[in-house]
């Protein structure tokens, strides 16, 4: 046992958790810590605000795999923080956030800049620690790691008051942890496998529709061996999108709300669903009765709570992931050898050579799909896109194949505007020699744009492709096919100047004319050691297509 204040042993135990980068602001309530962390070999990244911070942790785990840290102080840090630790709860991605508090015996007297973290914290997050005795910190410090990134990944919170950062005592430091009652995975059921093997093996038009278990659980390659050996389609949600390169025969593209046209009529037309580490949003399913209508569900997933809970599955297995579809490739090879086209395997083929990059309802060089498909053209295979939340979003669900696991982060549960570009400063801290690409809107990018200053003092250097329609683009786009064009709060006008504002935060900004001109910009952007923001004007009136309105069967696309 060591002596050590609550803080230096905070630290301590973040080394020891082999954290490499925070993101946070300090204030008065997390001082002490901060003091520790500058002499700790951490990297700290400061943020311009605090939900940019919890984005940037989000981003920077999505991109590496590892836990994403984020700090800030009590009161309006915690809040604050707020909107990224939801964004990261909805989506199932590993963060630990650490925020100040008052000393223990001010909680519950409305002190200065208290706020009840505990309670707000608490329904979007796996757990929440508030250690009240500096001996507790190194423990909880070791739970939070292991519950943010076991089982169905997610955040976690530690509160930490200040009395409890700088009291002082003997510290032991746990090699592991057991947390009573919490199970993080369960071992497949080996009859539940065979019973799938069965079920899929008599089924004439089978479907695999990936989600983003798929790629958090590193069960990319199996998935894909499985797909490949019975030659059947691979559909994914908007979160699965990269757990099969999106060039591959078999990969039809995302289901749902703005799914490509050739996996929404697949996902129609088949009689058995393999569902895998999804959560069946209404975004993927639409019309939940007509989704499972005529087709045999079958679920993969690892929290038993998903079972059941939006879609009720002819069958299920719950356990991790990789191991049950490895247990399920392995059942099938002892049943059947590879199989042959099918008439289903070539009525994929027909529906992705006659439909797959179509552009529905656009009819112009520089457009949005021109630009994320020259995007593709020119990005390495692993250079990373992010996106903002809107038009902008579906555009790159849409037309940016995405070629290996963890190169697209996007806000999928949550939809946060404002995410995508901390989200990219985040995967660039993770992965700083590879090419960053936020793929945004002006609307979204104006929520977090002090982000520039963070990216650039930190030596951050990302690219920002902001589709410029002067309009809230998606809601834009809903006046106009449901409120008779009857436009409502969405005009953001011509300001600010987007070339002028990135040159203030002596970033690099260029405004393009023609695919030509973004061309040129976007290489050199990619190429350039300071953060690159294109501005690129395009009408106000581009609508994503396909588009299924709400309470509508995925059947019911509109495509122009």
């Amino acid at each position: 046992m060591v002596v050590y204040s609550g803080a230096h042993a905070l630290v301590e135990a973040l080394k020891r958790e082999k954290v490499e980068v925070i993101f946070g602001i300090p204030g008065g309530a997390i001082m002490p810590v901060y003091d520790v962390l500058k002499d700790s070999g951490i990297r700290h990244i400061l943020a311009r605000h605090e939900q940019s911070a919890a984005h940037m942790a989000d981003g920077y785990a999505r991109a590496s795999g590892k836990v994403g840290v984020a700090m800030a102080t009590s009161g309006p840090g915690t809040t604050n923080l707020v909107t990224g630790i939801a964004n990261a709860y909805m989506d199932s991605i590993p963060v630990v956030a650490i925020t100040g508090q008052v000393p223990t015996h001010q909680l519950g007297t409305d002190a200065f800049q208290e706020t009840d973290a505990l309670g707000i914290f608490n329904p979007i997050t796996k757990y929440v620690f508030q250690p009240r005795r500096p001996t507790e910190i190194p423990y909880v410090v070791k739970a939070a790691f292991y519950l943010a990134s076991t089982g169905r990944t997610g955040p976690v919170v530690i509160d930490v008051p200040k009395d409890v950062q700088v009291g002082e005592a003997d510290m032991v430091f746990p090699d592991k942890v057991e947390i009573r009652g919490y199970v993080p995975s369960h071992p497949p059921d080996p009859s539940a496998i065979e019973r799938t093997a069965e079920i899929l093996l008599n089924a004439e038009r089978p479907v695999i529709l990936a989600g983003g278990g798929v790629i958090k659980s590193g069960s990319c390659d199996v998935m894909v061996a499985l797909a490949e050996y019975l030659l059947i389609p691979v559909v994914t949600t908007l979160m699965g999108k990269g757990s099969i390169p999106e060039n591959h025969p078999l990969a039809m593209g995302p289901i749902g709300m703005h799914g490509t046209y050739q996996a929404n009529k697949l996902v129609m037309e088949s009689d058995v669903i393999l569902s895998l580490g999804v959560r069946f949003s209404d975004r993927s399913t639409m019309d939940v009765s007509e989704f499972t209508k005529e087709r045999k569900i079958i679920h993969f997933d690892i929290d038993p709570t998903e079972i059941g809970k939006n879609v009720k599955p002819y069958h299920y297995v719950v356990g991790e992931l990789r191991t049950a579809i490895t247990m399920l490739y392995e059942a099938v090879k002892r049943r059947v050898r590879s199989k042959k086209e099918s008439l289903w395997a070539k009525r994929a083929k027909q529906l992705k050579e006659e439909y797959d990059g179509r552009v529905f309802g656009i009819n112009k060089e520089l457009c949005s799909p021109n630009i994320v498909k020259k995007i593709r053209e020119i990005l390495p295979v692993n250079g990373i896109v992010t996106t903002e939340v809107g038009q902008n979003q579906m555009w790159a669900s849409l037309y940016f194949k995405v070629l290996k696991p963890r190169t697209f982060i996007t806000s999928g549960g949550l939809g946060t505007m404002g995410f995508g570009f901390p989200a990219a400063i985040g995967a660039k801290a993770a992965k700083p020699d590879v090419p960053v690409v936020d793929i945004a809107g002006d609307g979204s990018f104006l929520m977090t744009c002090n982000s520039l200053a963070t990216s650039v003092t930190e030596g951050l250097p990302v690219v920002v492709c902001i589709l410029n329609n002067s309009v809230l683009g998606m809601v834009a786009q809903w006046q106009r096919l449901f409120y008779q064009g009857r436009y409502s709060a969405v005009w953001l006008g011509p300001t600010p100047d987007f070339v002028q504002l990135a040159k203030a935060f002596k970033a690099e900004g260029v405004r393009v004319h023609s695919l030509e001109e973004f061309e040129k910009a976007f290489k050199e952007a990619i190429k350039s050691e300071v953060t690159t923001v294109i501005d690129i004007p395009i009408s106000p009136e581009e609508n994503v297509f396909p588009f299924v309105p709400v309470g509508e069967s995925l059947k019911n696309m509109m495509v122009g």
